[in-house]
């Protein structure tokens, strides 16, 4: 049987569910996934085997114009996707029909890869929407292949999966099988509580922090974690720790419950908060956080 592998890079605006589509694809929460715009800052492997085939998803931060320099590495990031793709795939929604950034969206319709425009979230929209994007994307990146589904229901992913099949190079499998991502646990220990931060904190605080692990010792019966949340004031810092301790102690239990279910085993979680005055224009801090 002739093998087939290939790059699949998901490009998009914000909040088109980029993530959500890449996690039902693959069959694991690697992603994580709140209501916020900018959830995604990393550039994120998702390895997906077949019968015949592997493809290497890669989930991107969406596409916004930076005010900072995180967001600046995190352009950098979606930006990258477009260099090694085999597929982009260009996922959009029917109240989102635009791309952000003037300068990143000629790269995107001059790109040799194959195009595949998702049209995500159809079962909030209607019909007649629907198709008119098909038409609207069809006049935009001539020769892409529309494919609506929706990625929260699993509605159409089959055919979606059918197409990018499809469409990948003939060639050996990149990564090991029984491989899902080219990050580490200690990785996603960090987005999994930058995730409960997200959920459970308002305003500018969610985007004012980033997690960082400091200790990850695994033992035969259980997971030590040790992280450290950084803000930047320290009346983020109050805010996150929450009257007697509560904020903290709301986001420890959360986190530790999706960790133990992520990692298969018990997890003992201690969370402290640490003010970092502007992270978020510090080249040495964005470093130190796997930015680049």
């Amino acid at each position: 049987m002739e093998q087939r592998s290939g790059f699949v890079n998901i490009v998009g605006n914000p909040n088109t569910g980029k993530s959500t589509l890449m996690n039902r694809l693959i069959g694991h929460n690697l992603s994580i996934i709140t209501p916020k715009a900018q959830t995604t800052r990393h550039r994120i492997l998702g390895i997906l085997n077949g019968d015949g085939y592997q493809i290497v998803f890669s989930d991107t931060p969406g596409l916004v114009k930076p005010r900072y320099k995180l967001q600046h590495s995190m352009l950098k990031a979606s930006a990258s996707a477009l260099d090694d793709a085999d597929i982009l795939l260009i996922v959009t929604t029917p109240e989102d029909d635009t791309i952000h950034l003037d300068t990143l969206f000629p790269r995107i319709a001059e790109s040799e890869a194959h195009k595949i425009i998702v049209i995500n979230k159809i079962d909030i929209s209607s019909q007649p929407a629907i198709e008119q994007m098909v038409d609207r994307w069809s006049e935009r990146i001539p020769g892409g292949i529309t494919v609506p589904v929706s990625a929260r229901l699993g509605f159409n992913l089959d055919q979606l999966l059918k197409v990018i099949t499809g469409l990948l190079p003939l060639g050996e499998p990149f990564f090991p099988e029984g491989e899902i991502s080219d990050r580490y646990e200690r990785f996603f220990a960090s987005e999994i509580i930058r995730e409960k931060v997200l959920l459970n904190y308002r305003q500018e605080v969610p985007y004012s922090t980033e997690v960082e692990i400091s200790s990850f010792t695994e033992e035969s019966s259980i997971i030590r974690i040790s992280a450290i949340i950084h803000t930047e004031r320290e009346s983020q810092k109050g805010i996150v720790i929450g009257h007697r301790g509560s904020g903290l102690k709301k986001t420890g239990t959360m986190a530790r419950e999706s960790l133990e279910e992520f990692l298969g085993k018990k997890v003992f979680l201690e969370l402290r908060v640490k003010v970092s005055p502007n992270w978020r224009e510090k080249v040495s801090m964005l470093k130190r956080f796997g930015y680049h």
